[in-house]
């Protein structure tokens, strides 16, 4: 369930090298109602339209020009450093396990690492970026699959029942307590407990409580 903040427009600025992909996600955030106040090809020209147009939120490819590795990864860390309010959704090809876990290592809220696969779900992919917008932390579902299966094998998320580990999952999909009850067809209270236990038992200290689920995201990602 997404609240109403998540409905409003938002300042965009876009980063990807390859024109037809670029021009197509400026004319879908359009059409979500964004406005795309730059569209870039690499990651100093991301960085350039970043410090000109104070965008809300950051789309990024993780590959970019000149090396194609983690150009663009990096140009958005280096702005949510400089502006750590600044909410940031990088784009993969593949699921890269090393890249999600710098984006959210570098800590705040509103991140998001999404497969461009998902992309072609338009109303997913809108639903993502209105989440990151609004602050939270986005992971994509198959990046969660994939950690779920190695964090089986992992302490401590092998201190995880399986309903918290649904529960952990839901999270990373950047789900609302109230979203991730109706998923699991169990009460908001019984949803709140799960949360709570599942932070004991990764040994997240008392935080503010959106720190504490990105914290819970990245534990899957470090394991």
């Amino acid at each position: 369930m997404r609240s109403d903040r998540d409905h409003v427009s938002r300042r965009v600025v876009l980063a990807e090298d390859g024109v037809l992909l670029r021009e197509g996600l400026t004319g879908l955030l359009h059409r979500f109602g964004h406005e795309v106040v730059a569209a870039v090809g690499d990651g100093d020209a991301l960085q350039q339209a970043v410090v000109e147009h104070s965008p809300d939120i950051v789309i990024t490819d993780v590959r970019m020009p000149p090396g194609y590795t983690d150009e663009g990864l990096r140009a958005a860390l280096d702005v949510r450093r400089r502006r750590p309010g600044l909410a940031v959704l990088v784009l993969s090809q593949y699921v890269e396990q090393t890249y999600a876990a710098k984006l959210l290592e570098a800590g705040g809220a509103g991140v998001g690492y999404l497969l461009k696969d998902r992309i072609g779900d338009i109303e997913e992919f809108a639903a993502a970026v209105a989440q990151v917008a609004a602050g939270r932390a986005v992971v994509d579902p198959e990046v969660v699959r994939q950690l779920i299966r190695r964090g089986r094998r992992s302490a401590p998320l092998e201190r995880l029942s399986p309903r918290e580990r649904e529960v952990l999952a839901l999270i990373a999909q950047g789900r609302s307590n109230s979203a991730i009850a109706e998923a699991l067809a169990v009460s908001e209270a019984a949803v709140t407990k799960h949360i709570g236990n599942l932070f004991i038992k990764l040994d997240l200290p008392p935080a503010d409580t959106d720190h504490r689920r990105v914290l819970a995201v990245l534990a899957y990602l470090r394991n």
